[in-house]
């Protein structure tokens, strides 16, 4: 019976040294990994690397997160430090990274490829940095990325169809880059996608009418490209989207009157277009939760609305410059007590400014019609 036994506590010793041996190597390459990221800082102004050293785990430096399972590096936050300097290709090598926020530096140059190696990565976040380059296609790869953070930088060339591979991406903002050509009808796929920002860009042509598969919407940001065709009608029909973001493009046609009708719709943005046709004379009715209505610069005709009192959460109003008939301010929005901004210059009003403004006490600009067709009382 002696026999069994110690080969039994042997064998136990045995594996445990080697998982022993196995943790401290892994450490062992988070550690060398994080210290290779930090050579490549050039600028580190607040001194926040000071604990990365040699002889102190990874776990206890400033911007790192182990995870308690594994003793693995799991979570790189260094956003926000005005940090100077470039990613290293060693940075691929944290092969239990879930979460890497890079924002608001000054990192520059490209993504290193070896990042593709980082494929429990739930989270990338480069924002506000001065990266370059095309979008890598091997971003793809990531297939458990969730959140896909680019906004301000100097990306250029077109969306990778590689990216409609993530499945579970729920974020992607590239607000602020310089990516060009058409948006992909592939941008179906993302079934999870909630936030789409790609605005301050230089797209082209028509939104994809798969636009329609992304039920899971909030939140829609094109402004700022050159997008052209008319604004697809299935877009008013995503019952989740509370923000729409279309301005300063080359959008025509008429406004999809299922924009108007959303019980969540907070900010619709679609001015400085071509659009045209009238407005719903109901619009309030079918937006209660509506705040910001951007209308200005298009070419919209017919009457103004006249009844705002239910649009009651309304705070930005600008809908000069257009052509709408000739009439008067109308004095329902005289109700809009949250208004502060009212914008109608250009847009063909007469008579007097209505009594009834003067009571809007958080009214911060009025920008009536240049053309003074409209007098004060």
């Amino acid at each position: 019976m002696g026999k069994p036994l110690a080969f039994v506590f042997l064998f136990s010793l045995h594996c445990f040294m080697s998982c022993l041996a196995w943790t401290q190597t892994n450490i062992t390459t988070d550690r060398s990994a994080l210290l290779s990221l930090k050579s490549h800082i050039t600028s580190d102004p607040y001194d926040f690397f000071t604990n990365w050293s040699v002889s102190s785990s990874p776990c206890s430096w400033v911007g790192v997160t182990c995870n308690t399972r594994h003793g693995r590096v799991h979570s790189l936050n260094l956003g926000g430090m005005d940090l100077k300097g470039s990613i290293t290709p060693q940075l691929g090598n944290l092969s239990f990274l879930a979460y890497l926020d890079l924002s608001k530096n000054n990192f520059h140059g490209q993504i290193p490829q070896d990042l593709v190696r980082l494929r429990r990565l739930r989270l990338f976040n480069l924002s506000y940095n001065d990266f370059h380059g095309q979008v890598p296609t091997w971003i793809g790869d990531l297939s458990m990325l969730e959140h896909l953070i680019f906004q301000n930088n100097s990306f250029n060339g077109f969306i990778p169809l590689s990216l409609f591979n993530l499945s579970r991406l729920e974020t992607l903002d590239w607000n602020s880059n310089i990516i060009g050509g058409t948006i992909p009808p592939e941008i179906g796929s993302l079934k999870h996608l909630k936030n789409l920002q790609l605005s301050r860009n230089k797209l082209s042509g028509a939104i994809p009418q798969t636009i329609s598969n992304l039920s899971s919407l909030e939140l829609l940001w094109l402004s700022y490209n050159s997008l052209s065709g008319p604004i697809p009608n299935e877009i008013g029909d995503l019952r989740q989207l509370h923000a729409i973001y279309l301005g300063r493009n080359q959008f025509s046609g008429t406004i999809p009157t299922s924009i108007f009708n959303s019980s969540v719709r907070q900010y619709i943005d679609l001015d400085r277009n071509n659009l045209s046709g009238s407005l719903p004379t109901n619009l309030c009715s079918g937006l209660p939760k509506l705040e910001l209505l951007y209308l200005h610069h298009n070419d919209l005709s017919g009457e103004i609305p006249s009844i705002w009192h239910q649009c009651k959460e309304l705070v930005d109003l600008e809908i000069g410059d257009n052509k709408f008939n000739r009439g008067n301010i109308p004095t329902d929005i005289g109700n809009l007590t949250k208004l502060e901004w009212l914008y109608l210059s250009k847009s063909n009003l007469q008579g007097i400014i209505p009594i009834e403004i003067g009571g809007l006490t958080n009214l911060q600009i009025l920008d009536h019609d240049a053309d003074k067709d409209v007098k004060k009382d």
